[in-house]
């Protein structure tokens, strides 16, 4: 067992998330930030705002919208609207086709890992989230 402690692990494996993903979505010139703001149109659409929110937890530091994501899809042709945002029907179809390529990297992540350990780990993140939010 590693004696590095919880953050090193957490920040390594934040990495190498965004670069597995990165690989997966490349032929398309696209990152984890659009992957998101894509599915998360694809659940419901909404607005930058609504967004905003929704994306929080996975924008770094010096990411304060996901505007620039929002921007390439839009030129893209895959989302449209002007204050709610939804995914075009070609959106849609892309969305389908990169959803194969993330259910690969998320199978890689999870390579070896049964669906109760996952859980346990996904736990224990989440109460230490909550301990640390609560103070």
């Amino acid at each position: 067992m590693s004696d590095l402690p919880i953050g090193y692990w957490l920040k390594h494996l934040d990495r190498l998330i965004e670069n597995d993903f990165d690989r997966a979505l490349a032929s398309e010139s696209l990152g984890r930030r659009h992957w998101q703001v894509l599915n998360s149109l694809h659940i419901e659409p909404g607005t930058i705002d609504g967004l905003d929110r929704r994306l929080a937890p996975f924008l770094e530091e010096d990411e304060a919208t996901v505007a620039p994501a929002l921007d390439r899809l839009r030129e893209l042709g895959w989302i449209e609207g002007a204050d709610t945002l939804a995914l075009t029907p070609r959106g849609e179809a892309e969305h389908e086709k990169l959803f194969a390529r993330v259910s690969e990297a998320r199978a890689r992540l999870t390579r070896g890992i049964g669906d109760e350990e996952y859980r346990a780990v996904v736990d224990v993140l989440e109460r230490m989230s909550a301990n640390l939010e609560q103070d």
